[in-house]
């Protein structure tokens, strides 16, 4: 019952686009997800421990165009992602209309309360009122929990990209109007 009514209130959660005051929140929320995944012996996200120029440029860069997203929930972030409508550097360009998901994270604390799928819910809601044709992310490859993840929403494997930091592999979703 506990569970249920935590559920309950989570599904109360609102999405806000974040402004550049929330970088550091942002910031906070990288360093604590790549804080985890060390603890859980994955190297995924590494770098935002002590996050190089590069990194928090990506992530200005974000809030610049306002990309990112923070998941507010009884005045307390709780999550968020960076929504694009290209990805360069993974994807190269692609001729269609799609949206590009990244840095979806959900703090501990939260986790097991499927916010994460609500989250990629209500932008697969955003991306059939946008016209979209595809929802895309990426993930460490190495992480096999979360391909799996990515897999059991309806996430296929579109190929892998390596960059300095790892090899992801690549997934996408088509949008059923």
């Amino acid at each position: 019952m506990h569970d249920d009514s935590l559920k309950l209130k989570i599904e109360a959660f609102t999405i806000k686009q974040a402004s550049l005051a929330d970088f550091d929140t942002a910031l906070h929320l990288l360093k604590v997800a790549a804080q985890r995944l060390k603890d859980m012996g994955q190297s995924q996200w590494q770098y935002w421990l002590s996050p190089p120029a590069e990194r928090l440029a990506w992530l200005r860069e974000g809030f610049e165009n306002n990309q990112v997203f923070l998941v507010d929930y009884n005045h307390r972030v709780i999550a968020m992602f960076r929504l694009m409508d290209q990805d360069l550097k993974y994807w190269g360009n692609k001729d269609d209309s799609s949206y590009y998901i990244h840095s979806l994270i959900v703090h501990p604390k939260y986790k097991g309360q499927q916010l994460g799928i609500q989250i990629i819910h209500m932008i697969q809601d955003w991306a059939v009122k946008g016209d979209k044709d595809f929802l895309r992310l990426d993930c460490d490859a190495s992480n096999t929990d979360l391909c799996n993840y990515y897999k059991n929403l309806g996430f296929l494997p579109a190929g892998k990209v390596s960059t300095e930091w790892s090899t992801n592999q690549l997934f996408q979703k088509a949008i059923e109007r």
